[in-house]
């Protein structure tokens, strides 16, 4: 069982390990409440208009029943599509979970896709029931990482998400060891003319990547001030600005094991 939140760790390709924290049932619960709340009063601007209408005029039975079939279908609408319409937009988040501080992520940590928000929001329908997400806090109480049958299907995971980050905000990352007259020619920047403060913020980047919600934004900057430090004109390549930084970092890393070894 899992009441508490949990954190999850993920070894990334470039062998880098960072933690999630997973959103436990009271958070998600919060979330779920104020996301209720906002579709309620959404359905009550739109539908409360066309209900007084039908109240105030003499209507043909017939056609009274077909206008509330169809404003059954309109809340239905409204409920499904206000997740996944927000998740999509808002990169894993509703109104609900943005205030919370919660995110949407697929398993490998990495942002959720159309196809993942749709499959999660669709079986929303089987974790309602019977009413009130029985099913879905019956399956997120048993499951060891909160997950109801529609983050099972989409292979989801939600958790706290940890917002944008400045570049005056990453904090120096303490390392005992330096690179000096090391050089590669396929990298940007030539690793022998980045001081150690910069080697320090490009790890400390490395590290928090992964759950940051401005990572190209942060990256760029990155970038750019290591090469105006440089004298060097700064224009993004066919590499988006991440994946360059990525690529630095592991020539970085690569360049002091090997000189650890000699």
């Amino acid at each position: 069982m899992n009441y508490l939140d949990e954190t999850l760790n993920i070894d990334t390709p470039e062998n880098v390990a960072f933690g999630y924290n997973i959103a436990g049932i009271g958070s998600r619960f919060l979330a779920a409440l104020t996301d209720t709340f906002f579709i309620f009063i959404i359905e009550l601007l739109v539908l409360l208009p066309v209900l007084f209408f039908l109240g105030s005029q003499t209507v043909a039975e017939n056609l009274t029943t077909w206008v509330m079939a169809l404003l059954s279908l309109l809340a239905f609408v409204f409920f499904w599509g206000y997740y996944i319409f927000f998740e999509l937009i808002w990169n894993g988040q509703s109104p609900g979970k943005r205030i919370i501080g919660l995110r949407v992520v697929r398993r490998d940590g990495t942002p959720v896709t159309f196809s993942e928000v749709l499959i999660r929001n669709l079986l929303r329908i089987i974790d309602l029931l019977p009413t009130g997400y029985g099913i879905g806090l019956i399956v997120m109480f048993i499951d060891s990482q909160s997950r109801r049958l529609g983050d099972m299907a989409a292979g989801t995971l939600v958790v706290h998400d940890r917002g944008p980050l400045s570049l005056e905000a990453l904090a120096p990352v303490e390392s005992p060891v330096t690179v000096s007259n090391l050089s590669n020619e396929s990298m940007p920047l030539a690793l022998e003319r980045l001081r150690r403060q910069d080697l320090q913020l490009i790890e400390d980047y490395w590290q928090r990547r992964a759950g940051l919600a401005n990572r190209e934004l942060l990256a760029g900057q990155i970038l750019k001030k290591l090469y105006e430090q440089n004298g060097l004109r700064f224009e993004n390549s066919s590499d988006t600005a991440d994946e360059t930084l990525v690529r630095l970092a592991n020539a970085a890393r690569l360049a002091i094991s090997e000189k650890e070894r000699k």
